[in-house]
């Protein structure tokens, strides 16, 4: 898998200072996207274990609140086999900080067993997963003044709950803690 690049102190991508990282390769490329050279799975650099490291090491502050997965897309299945255990390694050192993730797939139709998306995988990174933004940005539902995502189909999900409880669980600015 290769990065497109690494914001190592980022606030427009979740709540409070974020690292987030975006990965390489898009499929869905949507019109409007903000970020179409992540569309090319070659673009940037390859996410090594050296990256991860880093990455770990700009989470390290307790100013920073979590990790932001966005792209390109997270999901792809040839993104899936990276971030798996990417995520579990996050989750291992940082369990008190939050990891969100951006994908333009929806998590009750394409995250599921038999979705488009599914991989070996997949379960095991929605299970690192805090908070999804799910859906494909949509220009025509573009709306500046939405807090962490881009076009109002977009939905904000506490992942994990969701997948707990059996149902969709929306993130609110009132449930985040």
């Amino acid at each position: 898998m290769n990065y497109a690049t690494i914001k190592r102190r980022d606030v427009a991508n979740g709540p409070g200072v974020r690292v987030s990282l975006f990965v390489s390769g898009c499929e869905h490329r949507c019109p409007g996207c903000f970020n179409p050279e992540a569309w090319d799975f070659d673009y940037g650099r390859p996410f090594t274990r050296e990256t991860e490291d880093a990455v770990l090491a700009d989470l390290a502050p307790d100013f920073v609140k979590g990790l932001s997965l966005l792209g390109g897309e997270p999901f792809d299945p040839r993104n899936q086999p990276a971030l798996a255990p990417f995520l579990r390694r996050v989750r291992a050192a940082y369990p008190d900080k939050t990891v969100w993730c951006y994908t333009g797939y929806l998590l009750d139709r394409d995250l599921c067993p038999g979705g488009r998306a599914w991989t070996e995988h997949t379960q095991n990174m929605l299970r690192d997963i805090d908070v999804l933004v799910d859906g494909p940005f949509v220009q025509a539902e573009k709306d500046l003044s939405l807090r962490f995502r881009g076009s109002a189909n977009q939905r904000i999900l506490w992942c994990a709950r969701s997948l707990e409880e059996g149902r969709l669980i929306p993130w609110t600015e009132e449930s985040r803690n």
